[in-house]
């Protein structure tokens, strides 16, 4: 019997920079695997190709003329669902807000053009086809139309800011946890009564601007941990670029350089093993939406301290893989979808 030949990962490319065009469609070239099927020099391009060519997935710049990329991924979501990897500059503040909402309608992740440009790095073009391969399997469809979601509610948090320092949040996220941090963190009070700790896998350098985004959505105070920084109730703390971050007793943060942790920099282990050790049965935790791993022995240890567990359902998943691999060892008191996680927290604080 002749072997299956495997289907090409067929691939457009947005982007208004030649240059750009060309560096992408030499990495992606690279593979056998992949194929560009076509060059969108703007958003009306490309959405207008979307139909025609159905790619399986799009490389998506922000900002270009004619129609930038924050309208395309808003038309192409709406009509013809298809996965989007934002490739976007770290160095431009403006263009990061764009990428987050982006990320808000539906597109899936982002990739730092900067590192792209660097003639010669190998490592990022492996980057950029290990995720290109990655996020052509996610199914976008049912996600498509953010735009078309009804308006968040505060969750009503019929309790007062006691015993704060016996209690304590902590959120660990990857590939479509941005959107999940916005979903849970916007509906949460701005007198939530104990401080949240965030490790969220991100590409190096967009982290500044998902805090920001965040800080505009939200009620309560969004920031990058400090080391030696105190919680404080009503604040969430999401762990630096390129650092371990850990909770001590007493309630203050400590950031490291130590190595990777089952590949992670800031690792989710080991922020919510900490955070049971300090903390101990006032430790509510979340596993959301994100590939891998990271993660599950955390929430395996908060439960062992006798601390409370959710996992993000499948179906409100981009990326079921960390809430699956927790749920599978039997550590999560509550599988919710998405839009039920902020609540449940409110109750398990109270």
């Amino acid at each position: 019997m002749e072997p299956a030949v495997k289907a090409l990962t067929r691939v457009l490319i947005v982007d208004d920079s030649p240059l750009m065009c060309k560096i992408l469609t030499n990495i992606l070239n690279c593979d056998p695997q992949i194929l560009v099927a076509a060059v969108a020099n703007n958003g009306k391009e490309a959405v207008e190709l979307v139909p025609r060519l159905k790619p399986d997935i799009i490389t998506m710049d922000m900002d270009m003329p004619v129609v930038d990329g924050l309208e395309a991924t808003k038309q192409i979501m709406a009509s013809n669902p298809t996965p989007i990897l934002i490739v976007a500059s770290t160095v431009f503040k403006a263009g990061m807000e764009k990428v987050f909402k982006a990320i808000s309608h539906g597109a899936l992740d982002v990739i730092d053009k900067g590192e792209l440009e660097l003639a010669g790095q190998k490592r990022s073009g492996d980057a950029l086809i290990a995720k290109i391969k990655f996020l052509t399997g996610v199914r976008v469809t049912e996600r498509a139309r953010g735009r078309l979601r009804p308006e968040r509610s505060v969750v009503d948090l019929k309790t007062s800011r006691v015993e704060v320092s016996d209690r304590i949040v902590a959120i660990v996220a990857s590939t479509g946890g941005p959107q999940a941090l916005l979903d849970v963190l916007k509906r949460l009070p701005e007198d939530f009564p104990c401080g949240i700790v965030i490790v969220q896998h991100i590409t190096s350098g967009f982290l500044p601007g998902l805090v920001d985004w965040l800080n505009k959505e939200c009620k309560i105070k969004v920031k990058i941990g400090e080391d030696a920084e105190a919680i404080q109730p009503g604040v969430a703390y999401i762990a630096p670029d390129d650092h371990q971050m850990r909770v001590e007793d007493g309630g203050k943060i400590t950031l490291s350089n130590e190595p990777a942790h089952g590949g992670h920099r800031p690792s989710g282990d080991i922020l919510l093993e900490s955070v049971a050790r300090a903390y101990g049965k006032g430790s509510v935790a979340a596993i959301l939406t994100g590939m891998g791993r990271d993660g599950a022995m955390g929430m395996k240890t908060i439960k062992q301290l006798d601390g409370k567990t959710i996992a993000q359902n499948e179906k409100s998943c981009v990326v079921f893989g960390m809430p699956k691999a927790a749920i599978e060892m039997d550590v999560i008191d509550k599988v919710l979808p998405l839009e039920g996680i902020a609540e449940e927290i409110v109750s398990m604080v109270r």
